[in-house]
């Protein structure tokens, strides 16, 4: 790694004026540091000044993050969106997902404020920030207490199918005392998909846990509550894992088969026509 250190640092002295054309090297270093679970090597270098404009792709920058999230160093990933913003690296889908989820994992007032404005500069442009990245906005207004927030960003999605929007539609309804809708909600998810060829709804122990702290208050829910848990237990609706768990689970992608792209004529580093002398022979 060394050697590859030295590499890079000769190589930006001597080329940072040069195009590189589509070709990125950054996302090659950076990848090399994943693989030995060189975090903290990746990091520094990311936000070594003397190589600034080496890594002006959101590969290295999401790779890096991820990185350091996994080893749960939530504080050193934040610092890497912070530099890829000051750098003014385009921001992808992967970043607004990476972002949220590390906002979401530190929980305090001022990941809170970043999380808004992503949000808001978002709503802005007029795109749509994918799904998941809006169920971590969410979980960080509850957990911040900002109720109606979380209610206006769970609006924002558009597709609330499946475990995860379930479990945190849930939640939000206990969190804001709409306890009325809260039981039609766990009544449907006991109705819902009796068909045996069917998943059935599952919800997180940890999401009826809030929910049965929030009814103690009022008998008469509590009572309807406790037959709809007593049903969803015996139909194996339970899920083990924590609404946390299911957040920061690595989301499945959905292969497609593809025809194969048309044969590269340029050169993705000079952008010249790649041509064969052996060919020309």
């Amino acid at each position: 790694m060394e050697i590859a250190k030295r590499v890079i640092y000769r190589y930006h002295t001597e080329n940072k004026n040069v195009a590189y054309g589509e070709f990125k090297f950054g996302p090659l270093f950076v990848r090399l540091c994943y693989e030995l679970g060189l975090e903290e090597l990746a990091a520094a270098l990311i936000k070594d000044q003397p190589l600034r404009g080496f890594f002006s792709d959101s590969t290295s920058f999401n790779i890096t993050m991820d990185m350091l999230f996994v080893k749960g160093q939530y504080n050193s990933a934040l610092e890497i969106f912070l530099e890829m913003k000051n750098q003014g690296v385009k921001l992808s889908k992967d970043t607004y997902i990476l972002v949220t989820a590390v906002c979401y994992k530190l929980n305090t007032p001022e990941c809170q404020r970043i999380c808004s404005a992503l949000l808001d500069e978002m709503q802005t442009k007029g795109d749509a920030l994918p799904r998941r990245a809006y169920l971590f906005a969410v979980a960080l207004a509850l957990k911040q207490g900002e109720i109606t927030k979380a209610l206006s960003v769970y609006s924002r999605i558009i597709n609330t199918d499946g475990k995860i929007c379930h479990n945190v539609y849930i939640l939000l309804l206990a969190m804001s005392e709409k306890l009325e809708d809260l039981m039609e909600v766990l009544e449907t998810s006991v109705e819902a998909n009796t068909s045996q060829f069917v998943k059935k709804p599952e919800i997180c122990k940890d999401v009826l846990s809030v929910v049965e702290k929030k009814l103690e208050a009022h008998p008469l829910l509590q009572k309807k509550f406790e037959a709809v848990y007593n049903n969803l237990n015996a139909a194996g609706q339970i899920a083990a894992v924590t609404l946390d768990d299911l957040l920061c689970r690595t989301p499945y992608s959905k292969k497609h088969s593809y025809l194969l792209p048309p044969q590269r004529k340029l050169s993705r580093r000079t952008y010249k026509p790649l041509h064969s002398t052996l060919m020309t022979e």
